[in-house]
């Protein structure tokens, strides 16, 4: 029976094969030679998931990497059939001469990561129909709520989501973004941000988050799966 895993138990099955975690999905970039390479990656990948491929994969094809999402539609989130898929992949892709692991391993500029957009607000409810108009957004699957998360059906864009105010605060941007990266590389990431002249706001809720800002007081937060299963 498919099981929907939490966090922790989901980044624990995959972390040895460069799999990594992130906001309800297991990712992974493949860097590869060429497009034909990469379109090589693709096809193994979804020969391997078969007819599930269209309710657990997702595929971002680039000229030199690929990236691979698995989740599970009809759960909103990583299960036992998802950890399952990526055992397989990695197994298939070292049949090609590759490996699913994070590209910072290979050299590349960075790993797998999520944007989201954050816009405080006190009527969540007023102006999500406003944001999810505007943008061409939609429901997110499992989370069709007044005040729940809005993402583009595309992929194309960050997911946003609102953040209850309890008062106005108009000496401070409202709109944030929130960064997740792997566990196991946000706090390298933190220091890169702070030595290039951010400060730390707050580790108050370290690991699930850290918030961060510029000079002006702009801020973004470098959040993990850590710290949110409990």
């Amino acid at each position: 029976m498919e099981t929907k895993l939490n966090g922790s138990r989901a980044s624990e099955a995959v972390a040895d094969l460069g799999w990594r975690f992130l906001l309800g999905s297991l990712r992974t970039a493949v860097p590869v030679g060429s497009p034909a390479r990469a379109i090589e990656v693709a096809a193994r990948a979804v020969a391997v998931c078969g007819d599930e491929a269209e309710g657990h994969l997702i595929i971002d094809v680039r000229p030199r990497r690929v990236l691979l999402v698995l989740q599970s539609s009809a759960h909103a989130g990583v299960t036992t059939r998802d950890v399952d898929l990526a055992h397989q992949i990695s197994t298939a892709l070292r049949g090609l001469g590759l490996r699913t692991e994070p590209e910072i391993a290979t050299g590349a500029p960075r790993s797998v990561q999520l944007l989201e957009l954050a816009i405080d607000a006190l009527d969540i409810a007023g102006i999500r129909p406003f944001w999810k108009a505007v943008l061409g957004y939609a429901d997110e699957a499992g989370a069709e709520g007044p005040r729940d998360p809005i993402v583009d059906p595309l992929g194309q864009g960050p997911a946003i989501w609102f953040q209850q105010m309890d008062a106005p605060r108009p000496q401070r941007n409202r709109i944030h973004l929130d960064l997740s990266l792997p566990h196991d590389e946000a706090l390298s990431r933190i220091g890169e941000a702070l030595a290039a002249g951010g400060r730390l706001v707050s580790e108050e809720r370290a690991p699930a988050f850290w918030v961060l800002a510029d000079r002006e007081g702009n801020e973004v937060c470098v959040t993990t799966w850590q710290g949110r299963d409990g």
